[in-house]
């Protein structure tokens, strides 16, 4: 694989940062995507999830922005708020070196007055879920004119949401001499006739479009009863962390709180959740205060955790593409993963068409450890400070570990938010790390804190 070096138009500066970051050499989708982005040419690149595509449109983003205007210069359009964060994030980190370039998140869940205050402010690169930016458009509140690039990531997604409508309304505000960018899973019909409708000559890629058996190691099983067989499936392969899909918000919750009752570490993800709920559920399950997640199909496109060991399809998928997204948490970076999938009796002549790669398995054939669960090793605690107290990673870790005496080792990831923070702490030190922050002080200042 190439290194980024090799791209000898980026600054130096760029480079030495994504050394930093940990960038050592080109993914596939980015030696494809690179430079032709570079070059400001459309396109359309077909690829997986975890395939490395937010650096593949990021990193040219980043590069071209001129931050002595503020107006919006780069709206990308993603179908979920998880994954707009997720972007959000990415570009700011590969944008650490680059001073005053302001990235700003438009998505629903959240109140739009403060959108709008930020809007006003100005913002270089705007990411947003199409109902949201076309709220704003309605409202006038979001200037769209000194657009050069749009990106349309998970396009696929969006329209199997329902944006193709919103899409276009957003894209015909957009001025026509701009680069549109166009990432999708899968190239179902739609998809081409929004890349004919907007982009012009894209430039077509494809790879690692098709999860290969070495990766990702899919398995079948036939059941009757789907909650007893799923426990003797973490019993047996005995996973550090889990996803759990069901097909419906009732079925989620309710097999959450089975899990939790017979002592696994487990969360419950799906729509009826309010962004502070969901915030807080993914934050705790990437940081190490639960292991499984039992989601919705809510969390099958644009949730980035590394590491997860096992997806288990708890009800089948409506269809071949949501099964793909699925397992697709899996496996991601290189990793190895497996993706387990149980089904009826009388859904056995669907396995063939939704998951043609699955080999068929017998729990018989299962090495059970019946003592076992999955406990999480963390806990997670919520300051009530954040980047509007100025508060700092370093300024936490500081008063963990040399004011209260919490061990280094002891102290997970920590977040930090607008007006919240979050740091994981080991339970074996988590006592500790409570009671000296409640009673103590950050940075010279008492905060409230609390468990989430």
């Amino acid at each position: 694989m190439q290194n980024f070096s090799t791209l000898t138009t980026l600054p130096k500066s760029l480079i030495d940062n994504l050394n930093s970051l940990g960038y050592k050499s080109m993914t596939p989708i980015q030696e494809m995507v690179l430079p032709i982005a570079l070059e400001g040419k459309d396109l359309v690149a077909r690829a997986k999830t975890g395939s490395g595509k937010t650096a593949s449109f990021g990193i040219p983003i980043v590069d071209a922005i001129d931050t002595k205007k503020y107006n919006p210069q780069v709206l990308i359009l993603s179908p979920t708020r998880e994954l707009a964060d997720q972007i959000a994030k990415e570009l700011r980190r590969i944008a650490r070196y680059r001073e005053n370039l302001k990235i700003l998140t438009l998505c629903g869940g959240t109140p739009l007055r403060p959108q709008v205050a930020s809007l006003q402010r100005g913002a270089h690169i705007l990411i947003g879920t199409p109902g949201r930016v076309q709220d704003h458009l309605s409202r006038e509140s979001i200037y769209l004119k000194d657009i050069k690039t749009v990106v349309l990531d998970e396009a696929d997604r969006m329209l199997d949401m329902g944006f193709y409508d919103e899409i276009k309304k957003i894209i015909s505000n957009l001025p026509k001499d701009r680069q549109s960018m166009l990432f999708s899973a899968t190239y179902p019909d739609n998809i081409k006739t929004l890349s004919q409708e907007i982009l012009k000559d894209p430039k077509m890629i494809e790879i690692d479009t098709i999860h290969k058996d070495s990766v990702i190691d899919e398995i079948s099983f036939e059941v009757e009863d789907k909650d007893s067989t799923l426990l003797s499936i973490l019993k047996s392969y005995k996973p550090k962390s889990s996803i759990i899909f069901c097909n419906t918000k009732a079925d989620t919750i309710a097999l959450s709180n089975y899990l939790q009752d017979r002592g696994f570490a487990s969360l419950d993800l799906q729509g009826d959740l309010d962004q502070r709920e969901r915030y807080e559920t993914l934050l705790k399950f990437t940081n190490g205060s639960t292991k499984i997640l039992v989601a919705t199909d809510v969390a099958s496109r644009g949730l980035d955790v590394k590491d997860i060991s096992l997806v288990v399809n708890y009800d089948l998928p409506h269809d071949a593409e949501t099964y793909t997204h699925r397992i697709g948490r899996t496996a991601r970076a290189g990793n190895e993963g497996i993706a387990i999938t149980l089904y009826t009796k009388k859904q056995s002549h669907k396995i063939e068409e939704i998951a043609p790669s699955t080999s068929l398995s017998h729990i018989d054939r299962l090495s059970i450890d019946k003592r076992f669960v999955i406990k999480a090793e963390n806990s997670t605690i919520c300051i009530d400070g954040g980047k509007k107290s100025k508060l700092r990673a370093g300024d936490i870790l500081g008063a963990l570990s040399k004011e209260i005496g919490i061990p280094s080792e002891h102290i997970g990831k920590i977040d930090i938010f607008e007006r919240q923070s979050y740091v994981a702490i080991d339970n074996l030190s988590i006592n500790s790390a409570f009671d000296g922050l409640r009673k103590g002080k950050i940075k010279g200042r008492k905060f409230r804190v609390w468990m989430i």
